[in-house]
């Protein structure tokens, strides 16, 4: 399929750039508004990443539902159903009220949220892979350019309601429904073409086999982590929680076993998935702190400008893919090379960072890095498993968002929890202990820590003549920003590598180039 044969195309193209643009507005005003909730109930930073992580896991069920459905029902019936999402999602996440339930209704109403984000992506992705097959790294990126333009929009909406307006937390969240009623205006009454893959026939199953046994581990492993996490909400013992995400992982896998008449899957799918949620992890985990991080080491307003800053370098840069492939002659993966390497200089120099203007280099070399990491790792999907139709592309974004959710938000919180402890506990332990959390802070197999109570910190950072005791708390806070920075470096160190051997194995069999589906084995 050419450009031409859609007429509607481009009109397509700008209807799916605003959708995304309604998340990344929602995730900046959220951003923005961890240090209020955190301050108005009391929240760990281990807790207000559980809450940043749902905003990212609904979108793994949002994507991979929406991209195993959105051939057989159409993309007009996903819009509508996004649509229902993200005026529920802020229904609910305005239901909190105090201390006692405000958990609850953030985490779910974030859920919600990002449930509706997905839906829209599953739709987005394939259709303007399927209306730009010639250009996909090109478009892929403009899509995707919505995402840092929503963030920008965000942050200004949060300052200039919360700041300069005294909105509160909810005024500002309710921002974001104004990108969402323009989407829907956009969609509707358009026409859609079907993927390559429905196009030729192809069946469920056959989209299917290239994801296989070894992708569904993937997707069913992060799956199960979430039901282990989730299902304790509702009172379930952590063990027998456990065990259920088990289950119901190891059901899906041989489902899809079933399903493929037990297709192994593309080794190299396989490992495009494990990259994609360290790129999940590093970019959108990453995203849901530093604002957060940065207005620590620096001031609120500051730290908001850094995210702005960064926000408008990733808007810009992703029109220009195009010229990178054709005039530089850069590949896809060296473009991933090239950001991986940049993305881990970005974040080793912000770990070190003393001043605004070293904020302003350092942070703006990872946002160079990390730019063209998620539209550039779908466009290499869909360049080399046309046979996948929306599946592939639609498991890879949940698999980045399901990351982001539960490794990258998580991980981060808990890291500045554990480091801003240790520093605490070696240079004032008597501080530490009269300041530290009711509960400890948990991620994953490492060992519990004791946190630093939030509210307490908060208070510390916000008063105009900081006791002995507040500046310790406050010292102790910015190096353990400073330790998890440093330590988030090393995932795109490991994405580099990887991009690295990627590039010689398809020298190795003539170059990288995209396959028609007639080419797939």
């Amino acid at each position: 399929m050419t450009e031409t044969t859609v007429p509607n195309a481009k009109r397509l193209l700008w209807a799916g750039f605003m959708a995304i643009l309604a998340a990344g507005v929602g995730f900046a005003l959220r951003g923005g508004i961890f240090g209020t909730w955190a301050s108005e109930y009391g929240f760990t930073g281990a807790q207000l990443g559980a809450i940043g992580g749902a905003g990212f896991s609904g979108f793994c069920f949002g994507i991979i539902i929406g991209g195993v459905l959105v051939d057989k029902f159409g993309y007009g019936k996903l819009v509508a159903l996004a649509l229902i999402g993200h005026v529920v999602s802020a229904l609910v996440t305005f239901g909190a009220s105090s201390p006692q339930d405000a958990y609850n209704y953030l985490f779910w109403g974030m859920f919600i949220f990002a449930y509706a984000n997905g839906t829209l992506e599953a739709v987005a992705n394939p259709l303007v892979a399927t209306i730009f097959p010639q250009q996909r790294t090109h478009y892929l990126n403009i899509l995707h350019a919505s995402w840092p333009l929503g963030m920008v929009l965000g942050a200004v909406a949060s300052y200039i309601l919360g700041t300069l307006l005294g909105l509160g937390w909810k005024a500002q969240l309710a921002f974001y429904l104004v990108p969402t009623a323009a989407y829907a205006l956009m969609f509707m009454g358009q026409s859609f073409p079907r993927s390559e893959a429905a196009e030729k026939g192809a069946s469920f199953a056959d989209m299917f086999k290239d994801v296989g046994i070894l992708g569904s581990i993937v997707v069913c492993g992060l799956i199960v982590l979430f039901l282990g996490n989730t299902l304790q909400l509702f009172g379930i013992a952590a063990g027998t929680a456990q065990n259920i995400g088990y289950v119901v992982g190891g059901v899906l896998v041989v489902a899809v076993g079933v399903l493929t008449r037990f297709s192994p899957g593309s080794i190299l799918l396989f490992i495009l998935f494990g990259v994609h949620a360290m790129v999940g992890a590093v970019e959108l985990g990453t995203d849901g702190w530093i604002e957060n991080i940065t207005g620590n080491l620096f001031t609120p307003t500051q730290g908001k400008i850094l995210f702005i800053w960064t926000s408008a370098i990733m808007f810009g840069l992703r029109f220009s893919a195009h010229f990178i492939e054709t005039k530089l002659g850069l590949s896809p993966l060296g473009i991933l090379l090239a950001s991986a390497i940049l993305a881990v200089v970005g974040l080793q120099l912000a770990s070190g960072m003393a001043s605004f203007a070293v904020a302003f280099v350092a942070l703006g070399i990872y946002a160079v890095g990390k730019t063209f990491f998620w539209p550039t790792m779908l466009a290499v999907v869909g360049d080399r498993f046309p046979r996948s139709g929306a599946v592939a592309m639609s498991i890879m974004g949940g698999i980045g968002m399901l990351s982001a959710g539960l490794l990258g938000g998580p991980g981060l919180g808990y890291a500045k929890d554990r480091f801003t402890a240790e520093s605490l506990q070696a240079t004032a332990p008597a501080v530490y202990e009269a300041n530290k959390a009711g509960q400890t802070s948990k991620f994953v197999f490492f060992s519990d820590v004791t946190a630093v109570d939030g509210s307490k910190l908060e208070a510390a950072k916000k008063a105009e003549a900081p006791t002995p005791d507040q500046k310790a708390l406050v010292a102790a806070s910015i190096q353990g920003d400073r330790a998890t920075l440093k330590v988030d470096s090393y995932i795109p160190l490991t994405m580099a590598a990887i991009y690295l051997l990627l590039m010689l194995y398809f020298r190795s069999i003539g170059g990288y180039r995209p396959l028609r589906i007639e080419e797939q084995a």
